[in-house]
């Protein structure tokens, strides 16, 4: 933290607020942290959920190990390849996205949601915990566009009962928001397809489900961020302007 320029807001601010500006999550997260007895400020045991801390005089802990407010947020557009893990790390030494990433700033980023080993294309990095913890969740049903190749042509019935009344996975009712037919012939056809759901391999399991395999599959868009002209491997950071659309999306008209 600069302590040459120090933020008045910061200087008595609720402890579950600031909890939130070190990344841990949303503020109810935080409430929850203090809750189960592991959140210390100044060596005592935090209790009461109306604390309020000194961000810049204060030691506040987190199971032992001090927190920061993240104050520059971070949010990038990242192409993921295909074959790599929608982790950080991975104990079988596959490839993650710590190794597709060449991500050379200071700010220490986590993922935002997951793409299926096999699947590539957009998916968005950040230490903005508050951020990430509504993109992910399915209260906010941010919209998400697929590049999808089918082994085979895909009827005008099919591609309308999909996205209509939908197809019975194992795990509920799912039917595509849009789908779109881009181009077919006697044996292949590549649509785009948008869906809320962010249910693990929904894309395939639709398609499977209607009696089609999934060849390839590209994530293109998440809300209102496009992969663009991003190749794997390759990143973007996101603009002011564009973090406010993302933000406006999941209900942060006006944080503070």
């Amino acid at each position: 933290m600069n302590l040459e320029k120090r933020d008045p807001g910061l200087e008595d601010v609720r402890l579950q607020k600031f909890l939130a500006l070190c990344s841990l999550g949303s503020r109810r997260d935080c409430e929850k942290l203090i809750e189960e007895g592991r959140v210390e400020v100044d060596g005592a045991l935090a209790t009461d959920l109306g604390a309020r801390v000194n961000a810049y005089d204060q030691k506040v802990k987190v199971d032992g190990s001090r927190v920061r407010p993240v104050l520059e947020k971070v949010v990038l557009a990242l192409y993921k390849p295909k074959n790599v893990l929608s982790a950080m790390e991975d104990r079988s030494s596959r490839p993650t996205l710590r190794d597709a990433l060449n991500y050379k700033g200071r700010a220490k980023l986590f993922h935002v949601g997951r793409l299926d080993y096999d699947s590539e294309g957009l998916i968005l990095m950040t230490n903005d915990g508050q951020l990430a913890n509504r993109l992910s969740h399915p209260r906010y049903g941010v919209e998400k566009t697929y590049a999808v190749r089918l082994d085979a042509p895909l009827p005008r019935d099919a591609a309308l009962r999909l996205s209509s009344r939908g197809v019975l996975l194992e795990d509920g009712w799912q039917k595509f928001d849009k789908i779109r037919i881009i181009k077919q012939g006697s044996h292949k056809c590549e649509a785009s397809v948008t869906l809320h759901s962010g249910k693990n391999r929904v894309v395939r399991r639709m398609f499977a489900a209607a009696g089609f395999r999934v060849e390839r599959l590209v994530r293109t868009r998440i809300g209102p961020v496009s992969l663009g002209g991003l190749k794997p491997g390759q990143y973007r950071e996101l603009g002011r302007a564009e973090v406010g659309e993302l933000e406006k999306e999941v209900g942060f008209d006006n944080r503070d």
